[in-house]
């Protein structure tokens, strides 16, 4: 039941009597349906999350999956592909429709929907072809389909497309014959693979047979783009491939850059409004391409899963995971879904994560009638994230997406309550279309004592993945900004106002105890690899904050300061600092970053690990102690998606460098009095180790903010 004038639903916030109910957001009144005789059940108090079902006419919308296959990779990178590909089609749901293309030189689009038929339409990779050029070849044209729009069972349709419970058999023999890429690759040169082509006739193929219908292209890709639409380089090895210094210093590279980024954003769009949904599975050690790609599936709220291999369990579990039914066999993830929030007292300023904004006409509604309400801000200076507008394509959707949503005040707001209310429709996985509605209150403090009201109430760990979000996304929609200035001074001016300090006496500060973690928060922010591009490839950066972007407030502050965990004999496990002190001979440290998960020995408990002491039977509880970390890591690994690294090393291992990367350098060779009691006496127990690193500590870091805070304006 949705307001006339505003097109909100009705809720619990709501003003009725037995005629009809004034509206929460615009105030309007609006009548009851006559054979209503009692008040709807939305309007219970405290019944703020409502979902609706929507009754469906004709056939349910079935999902649609396009699989996209790799052909230019090795062979037992291939099998091992194929392997999981047929599992994945056990884990389908049976009413789900599939489509395969596979592709290495040349593009292929398969028919399955005849038995027995191995026949395929083979696309030049180096070319980008057009819609009607896609269609034509396949025999799709758009005016041969035209009836299709409801009808999933047309024999035109069902030639690329079939239920996987009728062509699991052929599939599957389809999938088992899958061949290497049998083109001769000449020495020095890499193989030629046609990403962009493949990408664009699934695309087309699929708007063309099923628009407006949820559906998932899964690209499983072993290696970069290197011909045709979206090559990132070229087939010669003399070529490298680009990095972060090229796409800042090399002209002829940005270039390339921005036209591969505008060719997939192109198709990321045009695909999101379909509500089509990109996933990129990657096997390979090299770069792919996926920074050039990642809009087509940031934009469509798809899913990256990045692993060396194809035979790494990385890849194996995460697709696994990804695809495995509830306990009512329907896929875990609802697809074809829209935001709209509606608001009274406060107006949208943009929102950051993975969504494509809708512009709707102005003074129109989603549906087309007239709407005098405007909930967003039309500002013309600085924009948060996707601005200008109160309604987004989420794509795809599942129980962990996250979205940031921010708000501005109204200039004269009516009354002292601001009211939000979200409302996303989707496709369920059993092909009906849901609503779920979600309104909620604020009371707004306008006096003399709203600085303290805020403050009492101010939650620190969602404000430190609000402002991630927001240095993320500047950062990555202007590489001219410098993300560490943006950050630095989001904090110093909000210390500057909610601190309590002297002039010019940086021992005077005092933080108000809900505010006292943010700096930290921070610290570790400014050193995370969402900001930090040293050491990383453009995939590997845009993989992190793709990420990042994902997860709920939780699993981002697991991102921003990961946690370690210490156990030592004799005592139960507990969380440490993340700080070079916590690091001792006898202790088992255990670092979830949520991208890695490591196990760190002391230097004294290797050394009885190499001596083989866990082997003996006097030794059982050095066993159990071994083992306890690898339970807690198993524990997070069935819950965790994509799969994170495991990792065990020790003390002096080359893969402790991921553990030392993230520790706060209290005790580090920049110190002297660090330095030169490692000189004289060596590592100390209780006392850390030294870190070799050219970053600040965190009590550096923050007497500088205190300096920065007191100076007088």
């Amino acid at each position: 039941m949705a307001c006339f004038n505003c097109k909100g639903i009705i809720n619990s916030l709501c003003m009725a009597d037995s005629r009809g109910w004034s509206c929460s957001i615009c105030g309007n009144r609006n009548q009851f349906p006559n054979e209503m005789n009692q008040l709807p059940i939305e309007m219970n108090p405290g019944l703020s999350d409502i979902e609706y079902i929507i009754p469906q006419q004709g056939i349910r919308k079935p999902t649609i999956f396009v699989y996209i296959v790799d052909l230019a990779i090795d062979e037992e990178e291939l099998a091992s592909l194929v392997e999981n590909l047929l599992i994945s089609i056990d884990l389908l749901p049976a009413n789900s429709m599939i489509s395969l293309i596979t592709y290495s030189k040349h593009v292929n689009v398969h028919e399955i929907g005849y038995q027995g038929s191995n026949y395929s339409y083979t696309f030049n990779g180096t070319r980008d072809y057009s819609r009607e050029e896609i269609s034509k070849k396949l025999g799709i044209l758009r005016k041969n389909v035209d009836g299709l729009k409801n009808a999933t069972t047309s024999q035109i349709a069902n030639r690329f497309f079939q239920q996987t419970a009728i062509c699991e058999f052929s599939l599957t023999g389809l999938i088992e014959s899958l061949q290497k890429d049998a083109f001769k690759v000449p020495q020095f040169h890499r193989k030629e693979r046609a990403t962009g082509c493949a990408i664009n006739v699934a695309f087309h193929m699929l708007s063309t047979l099923y628009p407006k219908i949820g559906a998932r292209i899964m690209l499983f890709t072993g290696g970069g783009c290197t011909i045709g639409p979206g090559s990132i380089v070229s087939t010669s090895l003399k070529d490298p491939i680009r990095s972060h210094h090229d796409l800042s210093k090399d002209a002829k590279t940005i270039k390339k850059f921005k036209a591969n980024t505008k060719f997939y954003n192109d198709i990321a769009e045009k695909a999101s409004i379909n509500g089509h949904t990109f996933d990129i599975f990657i096997g390979c050690y090299d770069q792919v391409g996926l920074s050039e790609m990642e809009c087509l599936v940031g934009k469509t709220g798809g899913v990256i899963v990045q692993s060396d291999s194809f035979t790494s369990a990385i890849f194996k579990q995460s697709l696994n995971k990804f695809l495995s039914p509830n306990e009512y066999g329907e896929s875990q993830f609802g697809l074809n879904a829209t935001l709209e929030v509606k608001c009274k007292n406060v107006k949208v300023r943009g929102l950051i994560g993975h969504a494509t904004a809708l512009h709707l006409n102005n003074g129109k509604n989603s549906d087309g009638g007239n709407n005098r309400f405007s909930f967003h801000t039309e500002e013309k200076g600085k924009k948060i994230g996707l601005s200008g507008t109160n309604c987004w394509k989420l794509g795809s959707v599942s129980t962990h997406s996250s979205y940031a949503v921010y708000f501005g005040m109204v200039d004269h707001p009516v009354g002292d309550y601001s009211v939000i209310q979200f409302i996303t429709s989707y496709q369920h996985p059993d092909g009906t279309q849901h609503i779920h509605v979600t309104t909620s209150q604020r009371f707004m403090n306008q006096g003399s004592d709203s600085m303290d009201s805020i403050i009492s109430n101010f939650d620190q760990e969602a404000a430190t993945a609000i402002i991630a979000r927001q240095a993320i996304d500047t950062v990555a929609n202007d590489s001219s900004i410098n993300a560490l200035t943006f950050i630095n001074k989001i904090l110093i001016d909000f210390l500057s106002i909610f601190a309590k300090y002297r002039v010019n006496d940086t021992r005077s500060v005092v933080i108000p105890p809900t505010v006292n973690l943010l700096p930290q928060f921070i610290y570790h922010l400014r050193r995370s690899n969402f900001i930090q591009i040293f050491n990383s490839s453009p995939d590997e950066t845009s993989f992190y904050r793709h990420c990042f972007l994902t997860e709920d407030c939780l699993n981002t502050l697991i991102m921003i300061q990961p946690t370690l965990t210490a156990y030592e004999l004799e005592k139960d496990s507990e969380p440490v600092l993340l700080d070079s002190t916590s690091l001792k001979p006898n202790r088992i440290l255990f670092l979830d970053t949520f991208f890695h998960i490591l196990i760190f020995h002391g230097s004294l408990i290797a050394d009885w690990r190499r001596q083989g002491y866990q082997d003996q039977p006097d030794y059982e509880y050095f066993k159990e102690f071994l083992e306890l970390p690898r339970q807690e890591a198993a524990d997070i690994l069935v819950d965790r998606f994509p799969l994170p690294r495991f990792i065990d090393t020790e003390e002096g291992g080359s893969q402790a460098r991921f553990l030392m990367s993230k520790l706060n350098p209290t005790t580090s060779y920049n110190s002297s009095d660090s330095l030169e009691q490692l000189a004289k006496f060596g590592p100390q127990d209780g006392e850390g180790a030294v870190i070799m690193t050219d970053d600040i500590s965190l009590q550096t870091f923050m007497q500088y903010v205190y300096e920065a805070v007191v100076k007088p304006t």
